[in-house]
């Protein structure tokens, strides 16, 4: 089947199917503490058929304490009384309420009036545990403990009862406790998804198969769970498993309790899982309903860029990404990449300059990302321009950790051409040559049976020589022992063009001091590696 397809089919699977949401995926995330998610949910659904209101209600009000909103929390909590007196988790709200305000005794009524409506409800008992918790768990210990208690007395297999305590003990940060108090949860009732959630919490950046693994159990048990989709998407994505986690999300894109800002993270993973047809397939359609959506258009063009057949339509992407990016930079963000792939596109194009302009404001966005320094030296160098491709990539080494023997090498070489540009301006040239010297050492330390230091310290020994006669022979020691150790390389076949390079002005140099023999050497060494070259074999013959 075509993606396209899939996708209609997503969107028709919506809007068949989302009426039959309720309250329940709504109390699902609240449970497993994603409480904005879970306000998501309780809202849309909120005039839903099966939703039950009361519940609903309470949900909302929790998550109203949680973000600070005493006044909405209380608002929820008394219509929730309206809608179902009978439901008593609204008076443990209302009661919650009290306790922050420091009203106990009015707190003790409103828990003995929703006891009233659940008297043999162990997790009424918990709720009431955590409203004392969340007021103050310290000063309410024995008040906290003797709920617990009563519940587990109750139902010793409750669920609400372990988690509870696993989630003092993640408190704690005794996370060993708090994942067995999960665990446990979760073999008691195998349909509690919070239980299985904050398990692989626990583990799902240190251990991420140990996440994936619970997450899968709730899943063989829950297959139609959002959040158990979204989880386990996200583990393989802490695992660094892209592919299995965009497959995740292709799941849960397709779930009525899917997040629409997460339709543009399916697209994201679908990149990164190298699936890249389908995530610009995904990524058209968000935009075909939403042309707005600035965040698909960027995973379009990130998709795109790695297809060979959208190649000729780049271009005109990039240039729009990136007009829509700076009509308002502030909320149309860019990433790394897009930046990187948008300066190709304009170099690809010859407008070097705008690449340029590009890459310096990524660099002013992103100062520490050392990359976007090695790419503008680049883009200088298609504009010919060596001092600037010498100055950016010296901001790159220095903001590389670790910088290696070939980025030595190569600010070595960019400094030398810089100099040779400069050659106007003998202090800013003798800055670059010196420059070129500094990095030959370092590349010496990395590397000491390699030629290419010696032949650097040559090329700048011939280049600042006082005289022309000079130069013709200034280069000879730190030649000849870079002739020295290229020979002895394992591969010499690999090195021809310096090795060639080298022999010739060798054999020029010997011939310069009338050493006939010696520059015939060279001259037939060269010849070996470039036999078809007739110019230089008619000169060696004519040698006596």
């Amino acid at each position: 089947m075509k993606f396209k397809g899939i996708f209609a089919l997503c969107l028709a699977g919506f809007s068949f199917s989302a009426f039959a949401q309720t309250h329940v995926e709504g109390e699902e995330y609240y449970k497993a503490d994603q409480f904005d998610n879970a306000k998501e949910l309780l809202l849309r659904s909120l005039k839903n058929s099966g939703t039950d209101k009361a519940v609903s209600d309470y949900y909302l009000g929790m998550i109203a304490l949680r973000q600070n909103n005493n006044s909405e929390a209380k608002k929820y909590f008394e219509e929730g009384i309206q809608s179902n007196p009978e439901y008593g988790y609204n008076y443990v709200g209302l009661g919650t309420l009290s306790l922050l305000s420091g009203d106990t005794k009015g707190a003790a009524n409103y828990f003995k009036e929703g006891e009233s409506h659940a008297k043999k409800d162990p997790s009424m008992q918990i709720a009431i545990a955590r409203a004392y918790d969340m007021a103050d768990p310290v000063a309410n210990e024995k008040e906290i403990t003797k709920r617990v208690e009563k519940a587990r007395k109750m139902d010793i297999k409750n669920t609400d009862v372990y988690i509870f305590e696993g989630d003092q003990a993640a408190r704690a940060k005794n996370w060993g406790d708090a994942g067995a108090k999960y665990e446990m949860a979760a073999n008691y009732n195998n349909t509690a998804s919070d239980a299985y959630v904050k398990y692989a919490n626990l583990f799902t950046m240190v251990n991420p198969p140990y996440a994936i693994k619970m997450l899968n159990q709730l899943l063989s048990v829950n297959p139609e769970s959002a959040l158990g989709q979204r989880e386990l998407a996200n583990a393989y994505y802490n695992a660094k498993d892209y592919k299995n986690a965009a497959n995740e999300y292709g799941k849960y894109v397709k779930n009525p309790s899917h997040f629409k800002q997460d339709e543009n993270r399916y697209a994201f993973l679908l990149f990164y899982g190298g699936d890249y047809k389908k995530g610009y397939d995904y990524a058209s359609q968000l935009l075909a309903a939403d042309p707005a959506n600035f965040t698909a258009r960027r995973y379009q063009f990130m998709n795109a860029a790695q297809l060979p057949e959208m190649k000729e339509q780049l271009l005109g992407m990039a240039e729009t990404l990136f007009k829509e990016h700076k009509a308002n930079p502030s909320a149309n963000k860019f990433a790394a990449i897009d930046y990187t792939l948008i300066a190709d596109e304009l170099a690809k194009d010859k407008r070097a300059d705008e690449a340029i302009a590009v890459l310096q404001e990524a660099i002013a966005e992103m100062p520490d990302n050392a990359a976007f320094n090695k790419d503008l030296a680049m883009k200088y160098v298609d504009l010919n321009n060596l001092t600037k491709a010498a100055e950016s990539y010296r901001d790159y080494v220095n903001k590389t950790e670790e910088p290696g023997y070939n980025d030595f090498n190569q600010q070595a070489v960019f400094s030398f051409y810089a100099a040779v540009e400069n050659k106007d301006k003998p202090e800013v040239a003798k800055a670059f040559f010196d420059e070129v010297l500094q990095n030959a050492d370092k590349m010496e330390k990395i590397l000491l049976d390699n030629y290419k230091p010696k032949m650097l310290k040559g090329d700048v020994a011939k280049q600042t020589a006082a005289t022309e006669d000079d130069a013709a022979v200034a280069a000879q020691p730190m030649y000849e022992e870079a002739v020295a150790l290229l020979e002895a390389a394992p591969d010499p076949s690999k090195y021809t063009r310096d090795a060639k390079t080298l022999y010739m002005y060798l054999g020029n140099c010997y011939m310069h001091k009338n050493d006939v023999a010696k520059a015939k050497e060279y001259y037939n060494k060269f010849l070996a590696l470039d036999p078809q070259n007739e110019a230089v074999r008619k000169y060696v013959d004519g040698l006596k």
